[in-house]
């Protein structure tokens, strides 16, 4: 089976513009894009008060990605007009997904980034999968977990998403407790952690939990 690939465009923008910029990818960028061969979704994050998004493309395999360069490039330079700042294009190996459900409009998620020795890196998605994601599924409003991996930098990312941002809060200590107590004893480093409405939820990476 073909390895499903994601890429993701972070842009630090306007914060003013946030709204502007989800319309945008909403009604102009994610009809072109998933009208690409091979295209299987798109998801946006955003942060009203930083400006912060994340506009998530999948793709069914590495040669849809391939012949999407160009095309997600330039929509990532629009975007970015209209959103401000700088775009960064990375691409990922989609190592989990699980969904309890889609998530709804007034969703938000946690987004953790991992560093560990490249190659440990199926360990630290164990981690989450064996490790974080039970306790996950027992808490309110808990939608899905989505976990992506850039094998040669050793780099891992977990996108955990809840029913609303009360329910994001209420969960804010057993991530903590991941990041701090339990990840460190299985040589995994948290480099980073942020919290995002999830603006745009399409996409529809087939369950592999």
């Amino acid at each position: 089976m073909a390895r499903m690939l994601a890429r993701s465009t972070t842009i630090h923008g306007d914060r003013a513009s946030v709204d502007a910029g989800i319309a945008y990818v909403r009604d102009e960028v994610m009809p072109q894009v998933r009208a690409m061969e091979g295209c299987v979704g798109l998801s946006m994050l955003a942060d009203r008060t930083s400006g912060h998004c994340i506009v998530t493309t999948s793709w069914a395999d590495e040669a849809a990605l391939r012949a999407s360069e160009d095309g997600v490039r330039a929509l990532a330079q629009h975007t970015v007009s209209t959103l401000g700042g700088t775009p960064e294009l990375q691409e990922w190996e989609v190592a989990a997904m699980h969904r309890v459900h889609e998530p709804h409009p007034a969703a938000a998620a946690r987004v953790t980034w991992l560093r560990t020795d490249p190659a440990s890196v199926d360990r630290a998605v164990d981690a989450v999968r064996l490790s974080l994601m039970p306790k996950l599924e027992d808490l309110p409003g808990f939608c899905g977990l989505s976990v992506m991996v850039r094998r040669e930098e050793g780099l891992t990312v977990a996108s955990v998403s809840y029913d609303t941002a009360e329910d994001l809060a209420a969960a804010a200590e057993g991530a903590r407790e991941f990041r701090e107590d339990f990840a460190p004893t299985m040589g995994i480093r948290a480099v980073g952690t942020e919290e995002f409405e999830v603006a745009i939820a399409h996409l529809r990476v087939p369950e592999t939990i």
